[in-house]
């Protein structure tokens, strides 16, 4: 690819910090795991647990057959609040039992963090032997460069969980973190207002357009964030480009063309039916076409811009594209109503 195709402005992320996400969990887990017999008693259990140690870190204890398969897992708190003589076949918990496979890829673990809402996962090798455990504080060892634990925590906030933002940091530093970004939100809340308020006149003559203001708005939102979303994955696996990024706009222009057309005939048929003015049906129908397609643009566009300039697109991004859309959807709705009715 030629230096052409290139933002004259590059990322921290290069290429290479993307491979390490598909390395298999294997190499990143524990081995120094309590291991615990379901023919044991809680006091035995513990008695076992002091002469072996339990690893450098407390989260789950893990019953094992003779085997070495898992058949269980006792949560810390079960263990200690259990009283002596109980048997910790009485206490495991043995349906349902998330693992993850030795050659589960880093990517994949991070997401199942999210998803399950768990602090550690058993891995089990091909013979489902348990040979050690992978947890969420293995991702800020000071074992993992930098740029390894930048990248994951990229990887987390793209699917919906900050280490930064929870590591660290005060309620004022949160604050001041975050709130700045959704001073755009509260710019484009006024500028919607003051912008609706020239149409004042074009609302009165058309009662109608006030009914659907908030369904057109709330459309072209929606479909914002979906697009941001998408440009948020896209952008953490690789550097972004002129030419990747025209593709991804070539794509969100083909995919909210549909999607424009498709909401625009439901809401424009449900607006005739409902007040039986064609005109301002078409209006509504048109605005939501244009407005839905300008949204996956501006999905694509801010959070591409924000990560080729270093700027925090995983927070930043949102605010930003609500209040872009927000704004076009309102000049569209009231410039069409002013050109056909």
């Amino acid at each position: 690819m030629s230096d052409s195709d290139s933002f004259s402005i590059h990322t921290t992320i290069s290429p290479n910090d993307t491979e390490h996400l598909k390395d298999a969990v294997s190499k990143y887990m524990r081995r120094d795991f309590p291991r615990l017999n379901d023919s044991l008693t809680v006091e035995m259990a513990l008695r076992v647990i002091r002469r072996e140690g339990v690893g450098e870190r407390i989260v789950y204890f893990y019953v094992l057959d003779e085997g070495e398969r898992l058949i269980g897992i006792v949560p810390t708190r079960s263990l200690l609040t259990s009283m002596p003589r109980v048997r910790i076949a009485d206490i495991m918990l043995n349906k349902n039992l998330i693992s993850v496979a030795q050659t589960t890829t880093v990517l994949e673990v991070c997401k199942m963090f999210v998803e399950y809402k768990l602090l550690a996962f058993p891995v089990l090798d091909e013979e489902l032997r348990m040979i050690g455990v992978i947890d969420a504080g293995i991702f800020t060892e000071d074992e993992l460069t930098f740029a390894h634990r930048h990248h994951f925590d990229d990887i987390f906030q793209m699917i919906g969980f900050g280490i930064s933002e929870i590591k660290g940091k005060s309620v004022v530093g949160r604050f001041r973190y975050r709130f700045p970004w959704l001073m755009a939100t509260m710019l484009s809340g006024i500028t919607c207002a003051v912008l609706t308020g020239l149409y004042e006149t074009t609302l009165a003559q058309t009662l109608v357009l006030a009914f659907f203001l908030t369904l057109v708005l709330a459309l072209g939102e929606s479909v914002s964030i979906q697009s941001m979303t998408v440009a948020l994955q896209n952008l953490h696996m690789g550097k972004p480009t002129w030419a990747g990024y025209f593709t991804w706009i070539r794509r969100e222009i083909a995919a909210t063309v549909l999607i424009g057309l498709a909401c625009a005939l439901i809401v424009g048929s449900i607006a005739f039916a409902w007040r039986g003015e064609l005109m301002a049906a078409a209006v509504i129908a048109l605005t939501i076409n244009l407005s839905v397609i300008a949204a996956g643009v501006i999905g694509v566009s801010i959070p591409t811009l924000l990560h080729a300039i270093h700027e925090e697109s995983k927070i930043a991004s949102g605010p930003l594209t609500l209040a872009a859309a927000d704004i076009i959807t309102i000049i569209l709705y009231f410039n069409a109503a002013m050109l056909i009715l």
